[in-house]
Protein backbone atom coordinates (compact mmCIF):
# COMPACT_ATOMS: atom_id res chain seq x y z
CA UNK A 1 0.00 0.00 0.00
CA UNK A 2 1.25 3.47 -0.91
CA UNK A 3 0.73 6.00 1.87
CA UNK A 4 0.87 9.19 -0.20
CA UNK A 5 0.94 12.63 1.38
CA UNK A 6 -0.89 15.90 0.84
CA UNK A 7 -0.17 19.11 2.74
CA UNK A 8 -2.27 22.28 3.02
CA UNK A 9 -0.99 25.47 4.65
CA UNK A 10 -2.79 28.74 5.38
CA UNK A 11 -0.69 31.93 5.35
CA UNK A 12 -1.29 35.40 6.72
CA UNK A 13 -1.13 38.35 4.32
CA UNK A 14 0.76 41.18 6.00
CA UNK A 15 1.11 44.90 5.31
CA UNK A 16 4.92 45.46 5.37
CA UNK A 17 4.54 48.93 6.97
CA UNK A 18 2.00 48.35 9.74
CA UNK A 19 2.55 44.56 10.07
CA UNK A 20 -1.24 44.26 10.29
CA UNK A 21 -3.22 41.60 8.49
CA UNK A 22 -4.43 43.17 5.27
CA UNK A 23 -6.83 42.29 2.46
CA UNK A 24 -5.02 41.38 -0.75
CA UNK A 25 -8.36 41.47 -2.60
CA UNK A 26 -7.42 38.02 -4.01
CA UNK A 27 -4.64 39.60 -6.10
CA UNK A 28 -2.14 37.05 -4.77
CA UNK A 29 -4.47 34.19 -5.69
CA UNK A 30 -5.10 35.58 -9.20
CA UNK A 31 -1.35 35.88 -9.88
CA UNK A 32 -0.46 32.58 -8.19
CA UNK A 33 -3.08 30.65 -10.18
CA UNK A 34 -1.13 31.48 -13.34
CA UNK A 35 1.81 29.38 -12.10
CA UNK A 36 0.28 27.12 -9.43
CA UNK A 37 -3.18 26.46 -10.86
CA UNK A 38 -5.52 24.88 -8.32
CA UNK A 39 -2.77 24.60 -5.71
CA UNK A 40 -3.68 28.04 -4.38
CA UNK A 41 -7.06 29.27 -3.23
CA UNK A 42 -8.85 32.10 -1.49
CA UNK A 43 -10.29 31.73 2.00
CA UNK A 44 -13.22 33.30 3.83
CA UNK A 45 -11.07 36.15 5.15
CA UNK A 46 -9.27 38.25 2.54
CA UNK A 47 -6.08 38.31 4.61
CA UNK A 48 -5.58 34.56 4.11
CA UNK A 49 -4.01 32.58 1.28
CA UNK A 50 -4.22 28.78 1.28
CA UNK A 51 -1.90 26.48 -0.63
CA UNK A 52 -2.05 22.73 -1.12
CA UNK A 53 0.42 20.30 -2.62
CA UNK A 54 -0.53 17.85 -5.31
CA UNK A 55 -0.42 14.20 -4.23
CA UNK A 56 3.12 13.61 -2.91
CA UNK A 57 4.57 10.14 -3.43
CA UNK A 58 6.84 10.51 -0.38
CA UNK A 59 8.31 13.10 1.98
CA UNK A 60 11.02 14.08 -0.56
CA UNK A 61 8.29 14.97 -3.06
CA UNK A 62 6.44 16.84 -0.30
CA UNK A 63 9.61 18.79 0.54
CA UNK A 64 10.03 20.01 -3.04
CA UNK A 65 6.37 20.94 -3.35
CA UNK A 66 5.93 22.78 -0.05
CA UNK A 67 9.17 24.73 -0.58
CA UNK A 68 8.02 25.69 -4.07
CA UNK A 69 4.59 26.76 -2.81
CA UNK A 70 5.93 28.89 0.06
CA UNK A 71 8.56 30.48 -2.16
CA UNK A 72 6.11 31.20 -4.98
CA UNK A 73 3.47 32.76 -2.72
CA UNK A 74 6.10 34.80 -0.87
CA UNK A 75 7.58 36.15 -4.12
CA UNK A 76 4.17 36.96 -5.62
CA UNK A 77 3.05 38.64 -2.38
CA UNK A 78 6.26 40.72 -2.27
CA UNK A 79 5.82 41.78 -5.91
CA UNK A 80 2.32 43.00 -5.06
CA UNK A 81 3.51 44.92 -1.99
CA UNK A 82 2.62 42.36 0.68
CA UNK A 83 4.44 39.85 2.89
CA UNK A 84 3.29 36.43 4.07
CA UNK A 85 3.62 34.99 7.56
CA UNK A 86 3.01 31.49 8.97
CA UNK A 87 1.51 31.42 12.47
CA UNK A 88 -1.77 30.10 13.87
CA UNK A 89 -3.00 33.58 14.81
CA UNK A 90 -1.83 37.12 14.08
CA UNK A 91 -0.27 38.72 17.18
CA UNK A 92 -2.40 41.88 17.22
CA UNK A 93 -4.78 42.33 14.27
CA UNK A 94 -8.47 42.48 15.17
CA UNK A 95 -10.92 40.20 13.37
CA UNK A 96 -13.63 42.89 13.40
CA UNK A 97 -11.71 44.98 10.85
CA UNK A 98 -11.02 42.16 8.39
CA UNK A 99 -12.74 42.00 5.01
CA UNK A 100 -14.55 38.83 3.97
CA UNK A 101 -14.38 37.18 0.55
CA UNK A 102 -17.65 37.47 -1.42
CA UNK A 103 -18.61 33.90 -2.27
CA UNK A 104 -21.97 32.08 -1.99
CA UNK A 105 -20.41 29.27 0.08
CA UNK A 106 -18.81 31.70 2.55
CA UNK A 107 -21.96 33.87 2.65
CA UNK A 108 -23.95 30.81 3.64
CA UNK A 109 -21.50 29.84 6.41
CA UNK A 110 -21.46 33.42 7.77
CA UNK A 111 -25.26 33.57 7.63
CA UNK A 112 -25.47 30.38 9.69
CA UNK A 113 -22.55 30.80 12.09
CA UNK A 114 -22.51 34.61 12.40
CA UNK A 115 -19.70 36.00 14.61
CA UNK A 116 -18.19 32.56 15.18
CA UNK A 117 -17.38 32.55 11.44
CA UNK A 118 -16.41 36.22 11.21
CA UNK A 119 -14.01 35.86 14.15
CA UNK A 120 -12.46 32.65 12.83
CA UNK A 121 -9.25 34.43 11.81
CA UNK A 122 -6.94 31.46 12.24
CA UNK A 123 -4.31 29.66 10.17
CA UNK A 124 -3.84 25.91 10.15
CA UNK A 125 -1.92 23.01 8.68
CA UNK A 126 -3.83 20.04 7.27
CA UNK A 127 -2.00 16.81 6.47
CA UNK A 128 -3.54 14.07 4.30
CA UNK A 129 -2.29 10.48 4.22
CA UNK A 130 -3.58 8.36 1.33
CA UNK A 131 -5.58 5.29 2.31
CA UNK A 132 -8.34 4.10 0.00
CA UNK A 133 -10.11 1.54 2.22
CA UNK A 134 -12.65 3.57 4.23
CA UNK A 135 -13.12 1.00 6.99
CA UNK A 136 -9.37 0.66 7.43
CA UNK A 137 -9.00 4.45 7.45
CA UNK A 138 -11.63 4.70 10.18
CA UNK A 139 -9.96 1.98 12.26
CA UNK A 140 -6.63 3.86 12.07
CA UNK A 141 -8.31 7.23 12.79
CA UNK A 142 -9.90 5.84 15.95
CA UNK A 143 -6.45 4.88 17.25
CA UNK A 144 -4.72 8.05 16.03
CA UNK A 145 -7.00 10.23 18.14
CA UNK A 146 -4.82 9.40 21.16
CA UNK A 147 -1.77 10.98 19.50
CA UNK A 148 -3.45 14.17 18.26
CA UNK A 149 -2.57 16.23 21.38
CA UNK A 150 1.09 15.22 21.01
CA UNK A 151 1.15 16.42 17.39
CA UNK A 152 -0.81 19.54 18.32
CA UNK A 153 1.66 20.48 21.09
CA UNK A 154 4.51 20.17 18.60
CA UNK A 155 2.74 22.53 16.16
CA UNK A 156 1.69 25.14 18.76
CA UNK A 157 2.27 28.54 17.16
CA UNK A 158 -0.47 30.95 18.28
CA UNK A 159 0.19 32.48 21.72
CA UNK A 160 -1.18 35.95 20.90
CA UNK A 161 -4.71 37.10 20.06
CA UNK A 162 -5.79 40.67 19.32
CA UNK A 163 -2.73 42.18 21.00
CA UNK A 164 -2.74 40.04 24.14
CA UNK A 165 -0.52 37.26 25.38
CA UNK A 166 -3.29 34.72 25.91
CA UNK A 167 -1.27 32.44 28.23
CA UNK A 168 -1.86 29.63 25.73
CA UNK A 169 0.77 28.16 23.43
CA UNK A 170 -2.01 27.59 20.89
CA UNK A 171 -4.99 29.89 21.16
CA UNK A 172 -6.07 29.00 17.62
CA UNK A 173 -8.10 25.98 18.73
CA UNK A 174 -9.88 28.10 21.37
CA UNK A 175 -11.09 30.33 18.54
CA UNK A 176 -12.11 27.38 16.38
CA UNK A 177 -13.88 25.57 19.25
CA UNK A 178 -16.80 27.97 18.76
CA UNK A 179 -17.64 26.19 15.49
CA UNK A 180 -19.95 23.17 15.58
CA UNK A 181 -18.55 19.71 14.73
CA UNK A 182 -14.96 20.51 15.74
CA UNK A 183 -12.44 18.97 18.13
CA UNK A 184 -11.57 15.34 18.82
CA UNK A 185 -14.17 13.07 17.16
CA UNK A 186 -15.94 10.22 18.87
CA UNK A 187 -15.43 6.59 17.91
CA UNK A 188 -17.21 4.90 15.01
CA UNK A 189 -17.21 1.10 14.79
CA UNK A 190 -17.14 1.08 10.99
CA UNK A 191 -17.56 3.33 7.99
CA UNK A 192 -21.23 2.43 7.53
CA UNK A 193 -21.93 3.74 11.03
CA UNK A 194 -20.06 6.96 10.24
CA UNK A 195 -21.90 7.30 6.91
CA UNK A 196 -25.20 6.89 8.75
CA UNK A 197 -24.18 9.75 11.06
CA UNK A 198 -23.37 11.98 8.05
CA UNK A 199 -26.61 11.02 6.31
CA UNK A 200 -28.60 11.92 9.42
CA UNK A 201 -26.97 15.36 9.60
CA UNK A 202 -27.68 16.01 5.91
CA UNK A 203 -31.25 14.72 6.16
CA UNK A 204 -32.00 16.94 9.16
CA UNK A 205 -30.35 19.97 7.51
CA UNK A 206 -27.60 20.32 10.11
CA UNK A 207 -25.18 20.30 7.17
CA UNK A 208 -25.56 20.24 3.40
CA UNK A 209 -22.33 18.32 2.80
CA UNK A 210 -19.77 16.35 4.86
CA UNK A 211 -17.08 19.04 4.43
CA UNK A 212 -18.84 20.88 7.24
CA UNK A 213 -17.57 18.27 9.68
CA UNK A 214 -14.43 20.06 10.87
CA UNK A 215 -12.97 17.55 13.33
CA UNK A 216 -9.29 17.39 14.29
CA UNK A 217 -9.07 14.18 12.27
CA UNK A 218 -11.52 12.99 9.64
CA UNK A 219 -11.93 10.64 6.73
CA UNK A 220 -11.90 13.17 3.92
CA UNK A 221 -15.32 13.36 2.23
CA UNK A 222 -13.94 13.31 -1.32
CA UNK A 223 -10.25 12.32 -1.27
CA UNK A 224 -9.23 8.76 -0.28
CA UNK A 225 -7.30 10.10 2.72
CA UNK A 226 -7.14 10.44 6.47
CA UNK A 227 -6.89 14.19 7.13
CA UNK A 228 -5.30 15.52 10.33
CA UNK A 229 -6.52 19.07 10.93
CA UNK A 230 -5.48 19.82 14.54
CA UNK A 231 -2.21 21.69 13.85
CA UNK A 232 -1.38 25.39 13.85
CA UNK A 233 0.45 26.27 10.65
CA UNK A 234 4.14 25.95 11.61
CA UNK A 235 6.52 28.87 11.16
CA UNK A 236 9.12 27.08 9.04
CA UNK A 237 8.65 24.69 6.16
CA UNK A 238 11.01 22.24 7.92
CA UNK A 239 8.62 22.09 10.89
CA UNK A 240 5.72 21.44 8.51
CA UNK A 241 7.62 18.56 6.90
CA UNK A 242 8.53 17.03 10.26
CA UNK A 243 4.92 17.12 11.44
CA UNK A 244 3.71 15.66 8.12
CA UNK A 245 6.33 12.88 8.32
CA UNK A 246 5.30 12.11 11.90
CA UNK A 247 1.63 11.84 10.91
CA UNK A 248 2.43 9.63 7.90
CA UNK A 249 4.61 7.34 10.03
CA UNK A 250 1.88 7.03 12.65
CA UNK A 251 -0.66 5.95 10.03
CA UNK A 252 1.76 3.34 8.68
CA UNK A 253 2.66 2.06 12.17
CA UNK A 254 -1.00 1.62 13.14
CA UNK A 255 -1.69 -0.06 9.79
CA UNK A 256 1.13 -2.56 10.44
CA UNK A 257 -0.20 -3.33 13.92
CA UNK A 258 -3.62 -4.03 12.40
CA UNK A 259 -2.01 -6.39 9.86
CA UNK A 260 -0.46 -8.30 12.77
CA UNK A 261 -3.83 -8.50 14.55
CA UNK A 262 -2.54 -6.06 17.16
CA UNK A 263 -4.67 -3.13 18.18
CA UNK A 264 -3.70 0.13 19.82
CA UNK A 265 -5.97 0.86 22.79
CA UNK A 266 -8.86 3.13 21.83
CA UNK A 267 -9.38 5.87 24.41
CA UNK A 268 -12.52 7.88 25.10
CA UNK A 269 -12.79 11.37 23.66
CA UNK A 270 -13.27 12.82 27.17
CA UNK A 271 -9.81 11.58 28.18
CA UNK A 272 -8.08 12.68 24.99
CA UNK A 273 -9.63 16.14 25.44
CA UNK A 274 -7.78 16.49 28.74
CA UNK A 275 -4.50 16.11 26.84
CA UNK A 276 -5.66 18.43 24.06
CA UNK A 277 -6.39 21.12 26.65
CA UNK A 278 -2.90 20.72 28.12
CA UNK A 279 -1.31 20.83 24.66
CA UNK A 280 -3.19 24.05 23.89
CA UNK A 281 -2.26 25.66 27.20
CA UNK A 282 1.35 24.52 27.67
CA UNK A 283 2.57 23.28 24.26
CA UNK A 284 5.67 21.14 24.77
CA UNK A 285 6.38 22.81 28.12
CA UNK A 286 3.81 20.98 30.21
CA UNK A 287 2.73 17.48 31.13
CA UNK A 288 0.15 15.21 29.56
CA UNK A 289 -1.55 12.12 30.88
CA UNK A 290 -0.12 8.71 30.08
CA UNK A 291 -3.40 6.80 30.13
CA UNK A 292 -1.67 3.43 30.28
CA UNK A 293 0.23 4.34 33.45
CA UNK A 294 -2.54 6.70 34.63
CA UNK A 295 -0.02 9.35 35.58
CA UNK A 296 1.24 12.73 34.38
CA UNK A 297 4.35 12.65 32.20
CA UNK A 298 6.33 15.53 30.69
CA UNK A 299 5.08 16.12 27.14
CA UNK A 300 8.67 16.01 25.82
CA UNK A 301 9.08 12.51 27.31
CA UNK A 302 5.84 11.37 25.65
CA UNK A 303 7.11 12.82 22.37
CA UNK A 304 10.31 10.76 22.68
CA UNK A 305 8.15 7.68 23.30
CA UNK A 306 6.13 8.52 20.18
CA UNK A 307 9.36 8.75 18.14
CA UNK A 308 10.39 5.33 19.48
CA UNK A 309 6.94 3.92 18.65
CA UNK A 310 7.21 4.85 14.95
CA UNK A 311 10.95 4.25 14.59
CA UNK A 312 10.63 0.94 12.74
CA UNK A 313 8.68 2.47 9.82
CA UNK A 314 10.48 5.76 9.10
CA UNK A 315 13.34 4.30 7.04
CA UNK A 316 11.03 2.52 4.61
CA UNK A 317 9.13 5.81 4.25
CA UNK A 318 12.38 7.67 3.59
CA UNK A 319 11.56 10.21 6.29
CA UNK A 320 14.32 9.57 8.86
CA UNK A 321 15.74 13.12 8.53
CA UNK A 322 12.36 14.81 8.89
CA UNK A 323 11.35 12.67 11.87
CA UNK A 324 14.75 13.14 13.55
CA UNK A 325 14.22 16.90 13.20
CA UNK A 326 11.37 16.54 15.72
CA UNK A 327 14.11 16.11 18.35
CA UNK A 328 15.56 19.48 17.30
CA UNK A 329 12.07 20.99 17.60
CA UNK A 330 11.83 19.62 21.15
CA UNK A 331 15.13 21.35 21.98
CA UNK A 332 14.60 24.73 20.32
CA UNK A 333 10.92 25.05 21.22
CA UNK A 334 7.80 25.47 19.13
CA UNK A 335 6.80 28.52 17.12
CA UNK A 336 4.85 29.71 20.17
CA UNK A 337 7.92 29.44 22.42
CA UNK A 338 9.98 31.44 19.95
CA UNK A 339 7.30 34.11 19.46
CA UNK A 340 7.14 34.56 23.23
CA UNK A 341 10.94 34.81 23.48
CA UNK A 342 10.97 37.62 20.92
CA UNK A 343 8.19 39.40 22.79
CA UNK A 344 9.99 39.02 26.15
CA UNK A 345 13.12 40.58 24.62
CA UNK A 346 11.42 43.42 22.72
CA UNK A 347 7.98 43.95 24.32
CA UNK A 348 6.95 44.81 20.75
CA UNK A 349 4.41 42.73 18.81
CA UNK A 350 5.49 44.23 15.48
CA UNK A 351 8.92 42.66 16.14
CA UNK A 352 7.14 39.34 16.70
CA UNK A 353 5.47 39.70 13.28
CA UNK A 354 8.85 40.52 11.72
CA UNK A 355 10.31 37.37 13.29
CA UNK A 356 7.42 35.21 11.98
CA UNK A 357 7.88 36.67 8.48
CA UNK A 358 11.63 35.87 8.54
CA UNK A 359 11.01 32.31 9.75
CA UNK A 360 8.29 31.73 7.13
CA UNK A 361 10.83 32.02 4.31
CA UNK A 362 13.81 30.61 6.23
CA UNK A 363 15.80 28.17 4.13
CA UNK A 364 13.76 28.69 0.96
Amino acid sequence: MKFTLGIEEEYQVIDPETRELVSHDQKIVVEAEKVLGEQVKAEMHQAVVEVGTNICQDITDARQQIKHLRQSISNIANDLGFNIAAAGTHPFSKWETQLLTPNPRYDEIINELQDTARSNLIFGLHVHVGIADRDLALHISNAMRYFLPHIYALSSNSPFWEGRNTGFKSFRSKVFDKFPRTGIPGIFDNYAQYQNYVDTLVKTRCIDNPKKIWWDIRIHPTYPTIEVRICDVPMTYEETLSIAALIQALVVKLYKLKCQNLNFIIYHRALINENKWRASRYGLGGKMIDFGKQTEVATTVLMEELLDFIDDVVDELGSRNEVENVRQMLKKGTGADRQLEVYEETKDLTKVVDYIKEQTILGL
